[in-house]
């Protein structure tokens, strides 16, 4: 990490207080062009940020600002997504398993509708008339860093078996719904490009099923770099082959059609950062452990995924390294690092996990009764606090105190 950039966040950890998540929406407009240009070879492109990644209304209006639509897989997300600005037509509705009557919900906020069940395929065709769906198919290949985050293998809950095809058409052609859009989504952290390749020719084939679509969503998953000497999907070979690819398959389509990605991961992980203050250096027979005022209440993925996140000491940040593995206050293992080199760690030294944008705050929760921290969003250059620090009262909100 650059000195400019730990100043910067050191600053912020004063000003703002720690813990504090802090986001660089300078970083998130340059991953969102960036995919834009990789692209830039097909007509008519679309991305849509998977708002489940980092759900701030800040972030949301932000993201709108630069031209993105917004992918959402709750009727909370569509809400959000509607109350930041976008056009309902600028969101499509992604859920899994939630009852018909969410779907109709949906439908009523007027924005587009994906559908990745049979059951439900059906009884929408019957009870829903002249209103468009998107199809999400499962194209049964085991792709993403962690089986956690794979959603198109032959087992996932998600999307509808490409080998049940027959019976969408059935469905579609005995209800009348008009299909406007195919999809599928293989998982996350995607590094070869090859997934996407195959998982494309897989849903052109769908897509020649239908002859009335208005895009092709090809989902997202893209990896990014986590630490020092880790790779990426190459963004702009995927947009080389895969646009050459979609603009055959273009030639071959009665109308012409969108391409459309849902990056989440890709345009907020980079961007974010977390800063924590040390409480507590401990000694053991075989560990040095650096204790903060943290845990996975307020970042679960090393604990969740076994994610790694570089930890950068932004008090000293050019002293000599040591190993130390860094954990939190929660009362179960809660391990950020293990056995990380970092430049020597006291007591109340601010510490900074970097790729903090994605799936960090928004998978935070209250355990043990902690207060979730504030989020701070850098905009042209400038902080602005997009979320103020809890206080004990809004762990009360919602509780309905009764006498005993």
């Amino acid at each position: 990490m650059e000195l400019a950039r730990i100043q910067q966040l050191e600053n912020l950890a004063k000003e703002f207080g720690a813990p504090l998540y802090v986001y660089d929406a300078d970083i998130i407009k340059n991953q969102y062009n960036r995919l834009v240009k990789a692209f830039k070879s097909v007509k008519k492109v679309k991305l849509n940020y998977a708002c489940k990644a980092n759900t701030n209304l800040n972030i949301l209006k932000f993201i709108k600002s630069i031209g993105s639509g917004l992918d959402t897989v709750s009727i909370q997300e569509v809400q959000l997504g509607l109350r930041a600005g976008f056009e309902p037509k600028e969101i499509i509705y992604t859920p899994n398993g939630v009852s018909f009557q969410e779907i109709k919900q949906a439908v009523q906020l007027g924005v587009r509708i994906n559908i990745d069940n049979l059951s439900i395929l059906e009884t929408f065709g019957h009870e829903i008339k002249n209103y468009p769906v998107c199809i999400r198919i499962n194209p049964h290949i085991m792709a993403g860093g962690n089986t956690k985050i794979s959603t198109g293998h032959i087992d996932s809950k998600f999307g509808i078996s490409i080998h049940q095809l027959p019976h969408v058409l059935r469905i579609v052609n005995n209800t009348g719904i008009k299909v406007e859009g195919v999809h599928m989504h293989t998982g996350s952290d995607i590094l070869d490009v090859e997934v996407f390749l195959k998982g494309a020719e897989i849903l052109f084939n769908v897509a020649k099923e239908f002859h009335d679509l208005d895009y092709i969503d090809f989902g997202s998953g893209f990896k990014v770099a986590y630490k020092e000497g880790d790779h990426e999907t190459d963004i702009n070979y995927l947009g080389k082959k895969l646009g050459e690819r979609f603009n055959e398959f273009q030639k071959t389509y009665p109308h012409e059609l969108t391409l459309m990605f849902e990056p989440g991961k890709f345009l907020v992980s980079q961007s974010g950062f977390f800063i924590v203050s040390v409480n507590v250096i401990k000694q053991t027979t075989s560990t040095v452990f650096a204790e903060v005022d943290s845990g996975f209440n307020h970042l679960i993925r090393p604990m969740f995924y076994n994610a790694h996140h570089t930890i950068t000491n932004l008090s000293n940040p050019e002293g000599r390294h040591r190993f130390y593995t860094v954990v939190g206050y929660i009362c179960e293992t809660d391990t950020f690092g293990t056995n990380r080199k970092i430049n020597e760690i006291h007591e109340g030294d601010l510490l900074c996990f970097q790729n903090a944008g994605a799936y960090c705050f928004s998978m935070s929760s209250n355990y043990n009764s902690r207060l979730k921290p504030a989020e701070v969003l850098l905009l042209n250059g400038k902080p602005h606090l997009i979320r103020r620090r809890e206080n004990l009262d809004d762990l009360l909100t919602t509780t309905e105190e009764i006498s005993i």
